[in-house]
């Protein structure tokens, strides 16, 4: 096996986990109102998402799948690269469900959602994310991004601040083309050629790959984000987090020692809290 091949196959084994990850969510108990995350004994409960019906809405064109757990102000979550709306992990939804009216949603031509022949672009995606709000019914949201739904979410605040309330950037990068993602960008690269890789994967591959970056518009964020990475993250590693945080002034960064890309598959309740803390955290400026 040359050098080549042998590259190839690490690209793939580490695919297939990052594809794999979300399905080792924990279920929760049935009998329970799952879909509300209401806490059961003081401590919040796992949604189910098998229990919980996907919903639709016509946007741009196209029909996005969506789920919607808990009440209170609304959180909008973005999906990372490869993945759909059955991929969080269900405690970490249900933490965010406990406090906030949560929605996921699957990027076009992705899980329940359709797709049409637009050119797959990051701000095409983000602006799907900004059509969708006015049909769940609010003119802007919190934001939570993931991995490539970090990097919509960046477009996202960019283009349209007004849309967006707080900012989380999770396993973030301000482009796949840096030194530090040089494995992201392996992996995307590779499935955006790879035949047998569903068209919607290789469409977010696409899309990825012919996005420019958001560092330009990084200092020009005027809302309040936290960056979340874990230090093991080599695909996201923790220094871009904090080259975007030193571009976003008052922004949070927080870092989760010992934790790998997309960290909350692995401890969400850790990462739910750390959410639920900084969205609720009133940072208004002190009046005497």
């Amino acid at each position: 096996m040359n050098n080549t091949q042998i590259i190839i196959l690490a690209i793939a084994v580490i695919v297939s986990l990052l594809m794999t990850a979300g399905c080792t969510s924990t279920p929760g108990n049935p009998v329970a109102s799952l879909s509300t995350g209401q806490a059961i004994g003081g401590q919040p409960q796992p949604v189910s998402f098998n229990a919980t019906p996907v919903q639709y809405a016509q946007v741009n064109g196209v029909k996005l799948g969506y789920r919607e757990f808990g009440s209170g102000e609304p959180l909008l979550m973005l999906e990372g690269f490869g993945n759909t709306i059955d991929n969080w992990n269900e405690t970490f939804i249900g933490i965010l469900a406990s406090k906030y009216h949560v929605y996921t949603y699957d990027h076009r031509g992705m899980g329940y959602s359709s797709d049409n022949n637009a050119t797959p672009t990051i701000d095409l995606y983000a602006n799907d994310a900004v059509a969708l709000m006015p049909v769940l019914g609010y003119d802007s949201m919190n934001v939570y991004g993931v991995s490539m739904g970090s990097s919509v979410s960046q477009q996202l605040v960019i283009n349209n601040p007004e849309r967006v309330r707080k900012l989380v950037l999770d396993s973030v990068t301000y482009n796949i083309r840096l030194p530090e993602t040089r494995l992201l960008f392996k992996i995307i690269e590779y499935e955006a050629i790879n035949a047998s890789t569903p068209e919607g994967i290789r469409k977010e591959a696409q899309a990825n790959l012919a996005w420019n970056g958001s560092y330009n518009g990084l200092s020009g964020i005027q809302k309040d984000v936290m960056l979340v990475v874990g230090t093991e993250d080599v695909l996201t590693p923790q220094a871009v987090a904090v080259q975007i945080a030193g571009q976003i002034n008052g922004s949070w960064l927080v870092r989760f020692k010992g934790l790998p890309h997309d960290g909350s598959l692995y401890a969400p309740v850790e990462y739910g809290e750390n959410a639920l803390n900084f969205i609720s955290m009133d940072e208004s400026p002190l009046t005497k």
